[in-house]
């Protein structure tokens, strides 16, 4: 008698990753649609040799979306929208491998592994000339007012010029990077009249200034490791007589006469003349004729 056994293969085994904990370190310009964690790193088997089903969630608040795997049977992780190093520099991931669709009534065997994303801030932005204020929602776009200052005709200054609203200074808002900033004057110094200091910004004076125009610089800030990452801001110096002398009032004491009832905005009179005005006067000895 031939008795044929057939062996039922019964769902008693559970999927299994080869590491139940991974960590990832993706640069902050990484490409979208660039694989994160190759699928060789994330197949889990079966024992039971059953099709695995994936899934891939974020348990990290206000990063989900960044993320996602090829397919529910390809656990391959890819970049699925740009990366911001300031929105968030990490997340966690957790990838479910079932032998079973979610919402099979069969008993359904579930296994996990963990993915840990460190997200490395990227060299992305140019230098930014402070103080400046931001323009956008996401204060990644910071505009710097004019600097200003002056120096008097004929006259070398030997110290550096003081400038409005502060000195030349700018910052890698790459902050984490910190680049090395150097400074140079591109524009609007035809006579080398000035020199900017590579390492300070501190700008100062070669030789005198011989004419009373303006002089409208133009400093830039460069990124010693990449000098395609640049900034220019521009320092306008006036050119102005030099004062020798403090203006003073041509008297001591003024003594003026108002009237009870008087309207809003009318004249003060002098004291004993109240046809004539009060006038308050102020001389300045470097302007003798004005």
């Amino acid at each position: 008698l031939d008795i044929l056994v057939t062996i039922l293969n019964m769902n008693d085994n559970s999927p299994v990753f080869k590491q139940t904990k991974l960590t990832k370190v993706v640069p902050e310009d990484t490409k979208v649609n660039a694989t994160i964690v190759a699928r060789e790193h994330l197949s889990a088997s079966d024992a039971d040799l059953d099709t695995i089903l994936y899934e891939l969630t974020t348990i990290v608040p206000d990063t989900d979306g960044y993320f996602a795997i090829k397919g529910v049977n390809n656990p391959e992780i890819y970049l699925q929208k740009a990366l911001d190093y300031k929105k968030f520099n990490s997340t966690t991931l957790v990838l479910y491998a079932r032998d079973r669709p979610v919402d099979s009534s069969d008993t359904t065997n579930t296994a996990t592994t963990t993915i840990n994303i460190f997200i490395e801030q990227a060299d992305t932005k140019s230098p930014w000339f402070l103080p400046c204020s931001f323009i956008d929602a996401d204060n990644s776009i910071c505009i710097s007012s004019p600097y200003t200052g002056r120096v008097n005709i004929s006259e070398i200054s030997t110290e550096p010029l003081i400038l409005e609203p502060g000195p030349i200074y700018a910052v890698d808002p790459d902050y984490t990077l910190n680049e090395k900033i150097v400074y140079s004057i591109v524009g609007g110094d035809a006579d080398k009249v000035f020199s900017v200091d590579a390492d300070t910004g501190n700008l100062t004076m070669n030789k005198a200034a011989t004419s009373p125009d303006s002089y409208l610089l133009q400093v830039m800030a460069t990124q010693v490791n990449n000098i395609q990452k640049y900034s220019i801001a521009s320092v306008e110096i006036k050119v102005i007589n030099k004062s020798h002398y403090p203006p003073y009032f041509e008297s001591r004491i003024y003594n003026g006469t108002v009237f009870v009832g008087q309207r809003l905005r009318s004249f003060v009179c002098q004291a004993g003349d109240s046809s004539s005005p009060l006038m308050i006067t102020a001389m300045d000895d470097d302007f003798p004729n004005v």
